[in-house]
């Protein structure tokens, strides 16, 4: 039998310790989100902006910093036993939920039961958490997650998203809709108000087991105008303003400013422009290997963006474990991207149409640039921005876009799988138009595999197969860039948008 221990490490002592003598929090931060998630309950979104507030609500087992290590959450510890097909953990004691009520193993319990029975299904996160078979509850403060197959990247899924610690009596009595707009967590700060469209606002939660958070309220803004929430932070209405609302174009009016400055990282998000395969000129994988080559990347990277982002040749960065470096995309080629569409039988002037997320105006202007380089080989591209919450939500999983549809995706786990399952598998939300069993079976293979070279052999076969079909036209990998009011201290940049507050001061 393998056993894999993982103790609190002395760093997380240290915080428990200062919880136990909690400082006086003072001091408001503000954010601009440019999106609102709509729910904050942690089963019903895939969606960063939900991350970006609600890391700072709820706590998960684990838990993964800017670093992008796995560490103890809310789980202590933890061992792997019987081959990677048994996870034990021991919980932390004295934590509770804001609401008062207890955490303990009956928490985690419900809250697994519930993401794999009928309130999970009805979201996008189930499909993560499948190989999990069942949650024991040992005593009061041991649980025991019994794995269909072992899950090289169950321990980060635990880490955000679906498996964050939820409050089973509340939900219970409240009932399901409350809980959608009045979120109870473990986290550093408490859920305070919620208008939609409008703001979250949250408050210090002084009994918090990392320690009390610095700052008293914590309030997020959802702007979706770039050129508003960048007057905002001059302004100094707003403190931070998150990815990817700044565009390209407005960094030179944040660093001109002295009271302001930009922080970029490198991070998972990627963008692509996805196929309808399904119906019209994209069902035929000419057109969509023409499409590609019409389109020159690396003067869009340079010129559009500056430089904040790298090609990419399949749908995740450089970070994701199933990168493939010697993988490259097809290469810039009008006139081989006119032969194509020609012996496709497309006729010059053929329209067609690209769905995108009106808030994003880097992608915006991004595909002004590609709808040239379309109509250059004889497409006549036109482009239908969405309210991003219809475009995700309505358009995309419904099988309703036009020929082409912006996709972009933060890939939180730096794992492909987390990407790749999610876009191509048959049947999932992601994926309104492929039905590929060859697709299906290669994603099922590498799921349970504990051997790292293995799965990345087959994850790399995924990002060939799928350049192959040529199922998007893949972008670029985009950096992370924060503008950040001086007067925050303690901020470190999160590549995965994924914010926890409680360490940062406002002076």
């Amino acid at each position: 039998m393998k056993i894999i221990k993982w103790g609190i490490s002395a760093t997380f002592m240290a915080l428990a310790l200062a919880s136990a003598q909690p400082a006086a929090a003072a001091g408001k931060l503000t954010v601009s989100l440019q999106q609102d998630p709509g729910s904050w309950d942690p089963i019903d979104t895939f969606l960063v902006a939900w991350a970006s507030v609600s890391t700072n609500i709820f706590d998960g087992l684990t838990y993964r910093g800017p670093d992008l290590k796995v560490v103890p959450g809310l789980a202590e510890s933890w061992e792997e036993l019987n081959d990677g097909k048994l996870l034990r953990f021991k919980l932390r004691q004295n934590v509770k939920f804001h609401n008062g009520e207890d955490f303990n193993a009956a928490a985690v319990k419900f809250t697994f039961d519930r993401l794999l029975g009928d309130e999970g299904a009805k979201g996008p996160q189930r499909s993560n958490y499948t190989v999990i078979e069942s949650v024991d509850v040992i005593d009061d403060y041991t649980v025991e997650m019994k794995l269909k197959s072992p899950d090289p990247v169950l321990l980060t899924k635990l880490a955000g998203y679906g498996a964050m610690i939820v409050p089973p009596k509340y939900i219970q009595e409240k009932g399901e809709d409350n809980f959608n707009v009045n979120p109870v967590g473990t986290g550093a700060f408490k859920f305070s108000s919620y208008a939609p469209k409008v703001d979250i606002k949250l408050e210090a939660n002084p009994d918090y087991w990392g320690g009390a958070p610095k700052i008293s309220e914590l309030e997020y803004r959802f702007i979706a105008e770039p050129a508003t929430a960048v007057a905002e932070l001059q302004a100094g209405r707003v403190d931070i303003v998150i990815p990817p609302t700044i565009p390209i174009g407005m960094i030179p009016v944040i660093t001109g400013d002295s009271k302001l400055e930009i922080v970029s990282v490198p991070g998972p998000t990627v963008d692509a422009l996805r196929f309808n395969t399904r119906d019209g000129i994209t069902a035929d994988p000419r057109v969509r290997k023409a499409i590609i080559m019409a389109v020159d990347r690396s003067t869009i990277v340079q010129s559009i963006l500056a430089g904040q982002a790298s090609e990419i040749a399949s749908f995740q960065s450089a970070l994701s474990f199933g990168y493939d470096p010697e993988l490259k995309p097809l290469p810039y080629d009008p006139a081989g991207a006119k032969k194509l569409l020609a012996d496709a039988g497309v006729k010059a002037g053929t329209p067609l149409q690209i769905d995108v997320r009106g808030a994003d105006s880097t992608m915006n202007e991004v595909v002004q640039v590609i709808a040239s380089y379309l109509q250059q080989v004889g497409l006549n591209a036109t482009i239908k921005p969405y309210e991003t919450n219809v475009l995700v939500n309505d358009i995309i999983p419904q099988g309703k876009t036009g020929a082409m549809f912006q996709q972009k995706w933060g890939g939180w786990t730096f794992d492909f799988d987390n990407t790749a399952y999610a876009m191509y598998h048959s049947g999932e939300k992601w994926n309104p138009y492929e039905k590929d069993e060859t697709l299906d079976k290669l994603l099922e293979s590498q799921r349970p595999l504990t051997d790292r070279a293995e799965r990345e052999k087959i994850l790399r076969e995924v990002g060939q197969y799928v350049a192959d079909k040529a199922l998007e036209l893949p972008l670029y990998n985009s950096n992370a860039i924060f503008g950040i009011n001086k007067r925050v201290k303690g901020f470190v940049a999160p590549p995965d948008n994924r914010l926890k507050l409680n360490e940062v001061t406002v002076e």
